[in-house]
This record gives C-alpha cells, structure tokens and sequence, in this order.
C-alpha cells in the first residue's frame, strides 16, 4: 500500500505558474511510491475532478464568484476536506496557506513549501500585517519547512527564526532530452530567422519588470520586435503603464500561453530571453529558458545570481534602464559570443537543477515525517 498525500496551494493542474509547476513535477517523479490527491480551484484549471495524467486524483472545487475570496475559501474548504478523509502526511505549498496547519496537524503531518515573499503584488500589500502574522505563529508549527530560494531561507531563519531547509526548483529531465532530440527549434545556431527578444511571464505585474524593459527599448537605436508573453491583467494601474509606454515600439502582445510546447518555439526561436525581475524566489522561468540554451539577459537581484553566476548569464543592474539597455545593445552586437552564456547556463542546469535529483530529497523528507 502507497502512503497518501495531500497536496494543497498548487489550485491547479496541469501547471502554469511557478509553485503549480514544482509540485507537478514532484508529484510526477514519486508517483510510483506515493498516492497522491491534489486539491485545486475551477479558477486553475479547466478539468473536472478525476484522476490526472496517472500521476495523481485531482479535486477540484468550484470557484466563487468574489475573485478576491476564491484563495482563502480554497485553502479553508481543502483543509475541511483533509480532515475528514485519511491521509499519512499533507503536502502545503504557500506560507500565506500556513494559517492552515494548527488545523491540518489534528489528522497528519504537515511539510510546508514556501515559494518566496507573500504580498508583493498591489493588491496583497494592505495584507502585509496577515503574512507576517502567519510567519511569526503559523509557519513554525508545521513537522518541516522547505524554501526554493537562498535567499529566502536566510530571510526566515535571520528574521523570523525559522529554519527551513533549501531545495531549488528544478527542470523535468525528460523536457531537456527532448529539447536535446530536436523536438522544439534548435537554438544553438546564431543565425536566426526571426529577429525578436522575448519577455514571459505567467502574470505580468510590477514586480516582474516589464516597464524597465520597455524604456531600456526607447533608448536603443533600431531594436528588434519584442514578444511579450504572459496575462497583463491583474494589475490594472500597471496594464496602463505597460500600454502607454509601449507606444511606439515594435511589440506582440501574444497573452498567456499555457501549452508548453507552444510556449518553448517561440522562446526557442529568439535572440535572446530578457528578465528584468525586481523580485523573485527562484524563477522556474529561468530554469526554463536556460533548458532552451536560450541566452539570457536578467536583473541582478540576489535571488537570480544565487541560480546563474555572471559567466552563464548576462546580468543587468536591477532597476537601472540605462544598463538594461547597454547590455541589449552589447547582446546585439556580440550575438556569436552569446552561445557562450547559453552552453553554461545548461550545462549548470543539467549539474544542479534536475527534478529526479531534486524528488530524492523531497521522499526522504515525506519518508521521515510519516516514520
């Protein structure tokens, strides 16, 4: 007999953002050892509750019609769930779910995932005072907590005195030996056909950077078309910066794209990828795009440089247009020495940042809590 888990904060599978992603691919890799029931929300995914891909059984809960609820009912209503049905050990992704675990301890134990600081989108900023409430009472009552960010691990043990355990987000080996068969465009060669840079993002709001990339683009001569990529409608202040100053650039605002595949060509196939992020914890993005051996040009915030070292990617000062823009103009200049920063990066991704590797210590951490 499998040990079941609950896995609750992905809200929806099959993924599109960034903690969804990392617990499908846990879930992918430990399937044969673990039975897994992952709860998610209406407002994450278009299935219906059943089981998904053979991987895991998928419950999915119907969305109110108050957006700004939806999370917080979600969290409530998963944890009710839990509780009357038999589990070994409940799997939370989310620190701001963490008001949860006092309740879910009743029945199993509780291993915590954390995937970076809570709030920094607009809207969740006047709720500061709750995150921090949960980080001083709530976080440190689950059985283990485990963090994807360096930086975010010093954070919680300097601060709030917590220590959590740090396992990086990571790449599915079977994507990179696709992407090494040919699957999707090879973009190893430096003569490309489609003369564009890419930005992506599941939700394009201010933290991620946009706006630094469109005014370094105003300040270059002759830049190539910029594809955007991602849903410009969460924050609406910023969807009406991003508009205005996107007059007069050559832009395609291609939206969010959920297929992978879809999503990798057109990735695969540009110049090179920019991440101008103000903040992170530790980008599956980024991950992504180096499994591309893409180029990339990125903010050198400490979360990014604590993945990629300076020689496998080309980092920009973070918040600064001006750099921004002389590195793009240096990357369009020197488009035969970019190769160099794309071998690294891979290279360090096939080395450090595998998902078998990565699944290893999360069942150690399952075996251990349900002992």
């Amino acid at each position: 007999m499998k040990n079941k888990i609950a896995v609750i904060g992905l809200k929806g599978l099959p993924a599109y953002g960034g903690a969804a992603t990392v617990g499908e691919n846990i879930i992918e890799q430990l399937k044969d050892n673990y039975d897994f029931t992952v709860y998610s929300t209406s407002l994450h995914t278009h299935l219906k509750t059943g089981n998904y891909k053979d991987i895991c059984y998928q419950k999915v809960f119907k969305a109110v019609s108050l957006k700004k609820l939806n999370s917080l009912l979600y969290y409530i209503r998963a944890a009710f769930h839990v509780f009357f049905k038999k589990y070994d050990l409940v799997h939370l992704h989310h620190r701001d779910a963490a008001f949860i675990v006092p309740f879910l301890k009743l029945k199993c134990p509780v291993l915590l995932t954390t995937h970076g600081i809570t709030g920094r989108a607009k809207k969740w900023r006047r709720y500061k005072w709750f995150f921090d409430l949960q980080l001083k009472y709530f976080v440190p009552l689950a059985n283990k907590v485990t963090c994807v960010s360096k930086n975010e691990k010093r954070g919680l043990q300097n601060i709030w005195n917590i220590n959590a355990e740090y396992i990086p987000n990571g790449i599915n080996n079977k994507q990179i030996i696709n992407i090494k068969k040919g699957f999707l465009p090879s973009p190893s060669n430096t003569s490309k056909n489609n003369n564009y840079i890419t930005f992506a993002a599941g939700r394009i709001i201010e933290f991620k950077g946009l706006d630094i990339l469109l005014k370094a683009i105003k300040l270059i001569k002759n830049p190539p078309t910029l594809k955007i990529i991602g849903d410009i409608n969460h924050e609406n202040d910023y969807r009406i910066l991003i508009e205005k100053l996107a007059e007069g650039i050559n832009i395609e605002f291609l939206g969010l794209i959920k297929n992978k595949k879809k999503l990798f060509e057109i990735i695969s196939d540009s110049l090179f990828f920019v991440f101008p992020s103000r903040q992170e914890a530790m980008s599956i993005m980024l991950l992504e795009v180096a499994s591309l051996q893409v180029p990339i040009i990125a903010s050198d915030i400490v979360e990014n440089k604590d993945v990629f070292s300076k020689e496998d990617v080309l980092f920009f000062e973070s918040e600064s247009v001006t750099s921004l823009a002389k590195k793009i103009e240096w990357a369009l200049a020197n488009k035969h020495k970019l190769n160099d920063y794309s071998k690294r990066a891979f290279n360090k991704l096939l080395r450090d940042y595998s998902w078998d590797a990565i699944a290893i210590k999360y069942s150690a951490i399952y075996k251990e809590l349900i002992k």
